[in-house]
């Protein structure tokens, strides 16, 4: 299995993690992440704001979330071209833990296969319909609701075609695309315990926004979380 660093080069503060992560991942490479602030590296991938699947996403997308959403689609285009089962894609932030990151390893080399999409997060949010295998206290489960965040998932070549198909234009960060299993046609696992952590650098997605509007943005992503509830994976 080979896996993937996500990186933008201009973030030197990241620069001695990704070093850590090219020797804790099997067969690493550094993938160059999209800047999202340059016109230049955003062409090709059309955007709408929100209306493109159902339910309507409530936020606009910023740069950070566009040049994180065409990281990830580079990765994919990587294992969908290359001669692998499937790969591991990471965001440069991750911290791994390496005993619980080897049961994860070895749950991945028993179950994945070029249809797989599994996740690693690095918090336990998700509800499981049934544990699929164990490997000591590590659990390979499909979630009831597919969980956000995409610092760290295992990704199958066929998985990652259809995923490129439904992304080419985009309406939501990626981590909302994948969830929404109904649009994507790709069932989500999740590994729980994993290893994986989040190492607590300044974030280059998320923006401020301003405090008088905070009541409102809570409300609306309550009311879009729970319209996603209602379409649960099912067994």
């Amino acid at each position: 299995m080979r896996s993937y660093i996500i990186h933008l080069p201009t973030s030197v503060g990241r620069a001695e993690n990704v070093a850590q992560l090219l020797r804790d991942l099997p067969q690493a490479e550094v993938v160059d992440a999209v800047d999202g602030r340059d016109p230049a590296q955003i062409t090709g991938v059309k955007q709408v704001q929100g209306t493109l699947h159902h339910p309507p996403y409530p936020f606009r997308l910023n740069p950070g979330e566009v040049g994180c959403f065409l990281s990830h689609r580079r990765c994919w285009a990587k294992i969908a071209e290359g001669d692998q089962p499937y790969g591991l894609v990471a965001e440069d932030d991750l911290l791994i833990d390496p005993a619980p990151f080897s049961a994860a390893m070895e749950l991945v080399a028993r179950y994945a296969d070029e249809d797989s999409f599994i996740r690693l997060p690095s918090k336990p949010r998700e509800k499981p319909l049934g544990a699929i295998a164990r490997q000591g206290k590590a659990s390979l489960f499909l979630p009831r609701v597919i969980g956000l965040q995409a610092i760290c998932q295992v990704v199958g070549r066929n998985a990652a075609r259809r995923l490129l198909s439904v992304s080419e234009t985009i309406d939501r960060p990626i981590d909302t695309t994948v969830q929404m299993h109904w649009i994507t046609e790709q069932r989500v696992h999740t590994i729980q315990p994993n290893g994986c952590s989040v190492h607590k650098f300044p974030s280059t997605i998320q923006q401020k926004t301003r405090t008088s509007n905070l009541p409102v943005r809570e409300i609306q992503r309550a009311h879009y979380r729970a319209k996603i509830s209602r379409k649960p994976q099912e067994v």
